[in-house]
């Protein structure tokens, strides 16, 4: 392709980057942004190829950019809305702008775009799963017994539990997976609680929020479900141990079951070989509020 092309490529995707682009992701998307005369990529691969050169352009000016997550779909729908004319490439930079305020977004951080896009999907995945529970808790309503609010309540017993199992943890950095099954959906959320030197508890707000608010639908709904944790401690054998969600209490899982609930895909059912050099261990006792059910909900 001649040197021009590419010049013209890259100016293409400066006029709409104001400190935030939207990213196509994947081939499927990129294809339905085609339909659209002014948006001039033929291929997928070029374009994230051009807007890597473009980002690390901005990176060495010392410009910080941001990266969001640009669905055609939702793109579509702010232009009928808003009466934008979707042809027109200010109404992509209105709607990025928009998106950098309220949807899933990360920063550009000078690593391979292979690497950062896969974060950004992660991040609109937690934001969807964490949106989608919090829906569901807040239509729960009153208990009609107490009048108490049963997700407000389903949400204080679920952090009280999170803060319980890292409090009873043993001391490195700890992996928690929690699934709760539907209908209609099974949420899986995933939480890293990384201590640091002086043996502080790090976590990512959002992550947390995410998997409290799982955890609680899964204790208020009395959903079947699970919650895994995988502590690694550097001299030592990683640990697993874990408990199973049912009738809205959190029950331990004895060294076996964990070990079979770790050794088997949850897709295909088939078994996972152990790995080496990892210790599959009963949870500590969270106490009567780890695994008494809320009686009056």
């Amino acid at each position: 392709m001649a040197h021009t092309d590419h010049q013209t490529m890259r100016r293409e995707l400066r006029r709409e980057i104001a400190g935030t682009i939207g990213v196509l992701t994947d081939d499927h998307d990129f294809r339905a942004m085609r339909r659209y005369r002014s948006f001039t990529f033929d291929d997928h691969t070029t374009y994230l190829r051009q807007l890597e050169a473009v980002l690390k352009a901005r990176a060495a000016q010392g410009t910080h950019t941001t990266l969001a997550l640009f669905d055609p779909e939702d793109y579509a729908a702010y232009c009928a809305d808003t009466g934008l004319d979707p042809e027109d490439p200010a109404s992509r930079t209105r709607f990025t702008a928009e998106l950098a305020a309220t949807g899933p977004t990360v920063p550009y951080d000078g690593r391979p775009l292979a690497l950062l896009l896969p974060a950004l999907v992660d991040e609109a995945v937690r934001q969807a799963t964490w949106e989608y529970a919090t829906t569901l808790l807040s239509r729960l309503g009153p208990c009609p017994s107490c009048g108490e609010d049963i997700g407000r309540a389903a949400f204080t017993r679920a952090f009280r539990l999170l803060v319980r199992i890292l409090d009873t943890a043993p001391p490195g950095d700890r992996h928690l997976v929690c699934t709760v099954s539907g209908p209609p959906d099974t949420l899986v959320a995933v939480l890293h609680a990384d201590q640091d030197p002086h043996g502080e508890t790090r976590l990512n707000e959002a992550e947390a929020l995410e998997f409290t608010s799982v955890l609680a639908l899964g204790l208020a709904t009395r959903s079947p479900g699970g919650l895994v944790m995988r502590t690694s401690a550097t001299g030592t054998a990683d640990r697993v141990h874990g408990w199973r969600l049912r009738g809205g209490a959190l029950e331990p899982l004895t060294a076996s079951e964990v070990f079979d609930a770790y050794c088997t895909d949850a897709d295909s059912g088939d078994i996972i070989p152990p790995e080496a050099g990892v210790d599959y261990r009963e949870p500590p006792d969270l106490g009567d509020d780890g695994t008494a059910a809320d009686h009056h909900h």
